[in-house]
């Protein structure tokens, strides 16, 4: 099964209705359908159990019948900690457990730098303060990754729970409605293309389905 590592913003109310003016019935639906498509292609979805679109997605996600939803949570971090994680974290979805499993990425620090190394892609569902420092991180580190693949035989040396480029070409998958331009800047677009990373615009959840199954 491939691993989707979620990134998106958390604080739904800005970014969506008041940044992006998504009507807030649009948006349900959208993010509806969007789980739809990733249980129905049969894809493990990675998130950081907290506030937002990430979140509210992975329970729509079980709500369709998805299989698997992994937690990223950084156990060992004694300068923040955790505690305000824990309500998310032990959140249940018809009665149910909603995380089947748990990646201890260690540190805060560590946990922005591998989030999006995490999955076998990425869903990026909108750029923010916090979710532009995971997305490019993951984007740099992959380059470092690769640079260093003749000097270090497991590219995975940085955590074991690593995906990206391990089984298909890493991807990122950049949800357009979810962007004020629609998609990514001119920069960083070149960079993901110069690394050797896909780049995929997504129009619509039938489009995700489409492009997702093709990956397997």
């Amino acid at each position: 099964m491939l691993r989707i590592s979620l990134i998106g913003p958390g604080d739904i109310d800005f970014h969506y209705y008041k940044f992006l003016k998504i009507n807030q019935k649009r948006f349900q639906l959208e993010l509806k359908r969007i789980a739809k498509a990733l249980a129905n292609s049969n894809m493990e979805i990675e998130l950081t159990p907290s506030e937002g679109i990430s979140f509210e997605l992975a329970k729509k996600y079980k709500e369709q019948g998805g299989k698997k939803v992994t937690a990223s949570i950084p156990r060992d971090d004694k300068a923040y900690g955790i505690k305000h994680l824990k309500p998310y974290f032990n959140a249940k979805v018809n009665g149910k457990k909603l995380f089947d499993k748990e990646i201890n990425t260690g540190d805060w620090r560590q946990q922005n730098r591998l989030k999006a190394l995490l999955g076998d892609a990425v869903l990026y569902l909108g750029a923010s303060i916090g979710t532009e420092i995971e997305a490019n991180y993951g984007i740099y580190l992959f380059r470092l990754m690769n640079k260093l693949k003749k000097k270090i035989k497991d590219a995975q040396y940085l955590h074991p729970e690593v995906r990206a480029g391990k089984n298909i070409p890493y991807t990122y998958f950049v949800y357009s409605l979810f962007f004020k331009n629609k998609k990514l800047s001119p920069e960083t677009e070149a960079y993901i293309k110069k690394y050797n990373i896909k780049l995929i615009y997504i129009k619509n959840p039938k489009e995700l389905k489409e492009k997702l199954q093709k990956l397997q």
